[in-house]
């Protein structure tokens, strides 16, 4: 009778330790669903997120980088979004403060960049030729690292991964239609 019971604990055991090592392997064994959407998936430098903006909004915003960026600058400017992109400052004329405006039309670019193609300008109440005035703020005035004043296309091209935002945020422009304040922005951040 002693065997009958030492053989069925025996019996008992090695399907306890079997039904162990059974579901150890299941758990332990990685999914193969995760595998194949990991692989689906791979890892870059940046992760992006797609953000809708306004008018208001926008205009705090690029204000205050300019602020940043062209506080040493001789010129002081600041930029209003309307049913155009307006740039408001003020230019040292024998020693005489002259108001300045520029009026732009924005367009974003498939790779994300802005092109803003001037559509009038005037000192004071005075309209003044588009490239001139361009070519006189771009040798004269300091930028924003990614700003390239284009004189003779009359325009302005706003590199928007070439401007230094903090943690190396990197941003394109999707959609910029100021008439119905439609504006749609993809930032990248770095993940690596």
């Amino acid at each position: 009778m002693k065997n009958k019971w030492k053989m069925g604990f025996l019996i008992l055991l090695g399907i306890d330790l079997l039904f162990a090592i059974i579901i150890l392997s299941l758990v332990m064994a990685p999914s193969k669903d995760i595998e194949r959407e990991i692989a689906k998936h791979p890892v870059g430098e940046h992760v992006s997120f797609h953000v809708k903006s306004n008018k208001y909004d926008l205009n705090k915003l690029i204000n205050h980088y300019l602020d940043e960026e062209a506080a040493d600058s001789p010129i002081h400017y600041r930029v209003v979004l309307a049913d155009e992109v307006e740039l408001y400052g003020k230019i040292s004329i024998f020693s005489e403060e002259i108001n300045m405006k520029l009026t732009f039309k924005p367009k974003a670019l498939k790779n994300g960049d802005l092109v803003l193609r001037q559509e009038s300008m005037s000192l004071g109440d005075l309209p003044l030729p588009n490239s001139y005035v361009l070519k006189f703020i771009s040798e004269n005035y300091k930028l924003p690292k990614g700003v390239q004043i284009r004189p003779k296309d009359e325009l302005v091209y706003v590199n928007m991964q070439q401007l230094k935002l903090k943690s190396d945020l990197k941003i394109k422009a999707e959609q910029f239609d100021l008439k119905n304040d439609n504006i749609a922005f993809t930032i990248l951040v770095p993940v690596k």
